[in-house]
């Protein structure tokens, strides 16, 4: 799944309902190489669609993760719960 554009309070409910639709058809990978910006409510997000992945018994890894979200998971002390994938091929991040 890719999520472009902003990741903020603004955004973050559509992109929730978005994001579980695809966590239940099976994705296990989130790229985020194309979030133009972030806030908290992103790292919530991020976290919400992890916990709904693994009460399906299925893990979900993120790339091409913003380094402002990164930051802001590093300040609440949850960046070791937003487990890394390798970028698709082709795709730099």
């Amino acid at each position: 799944m890719i999520v472009a554009g902003p990741a903020t309070l603004a955004t973050v409910a559509q992109l929730f309902e978005e994001g579980q639709a695809q966590i239940e058809a099976g994705v296990a990978t989130v790229d985020l190489g194309e979030v133009s910006e972030v806030d908290s409510s992103a790292l919530a997000l991020l976290l919400a669609w992890r916990r709904a992945a693994r009460a399906r018994g299925r893990e979900l890894a993120f790339a091409g993760l913003p380094e402002g979200l990164l930051a802001i998971a590093r300040l609440y002390g949850v960046a070791d719960f937003l487990p890394r994938a390798r970028p698709a091929a082709g795709r730099a991040h």
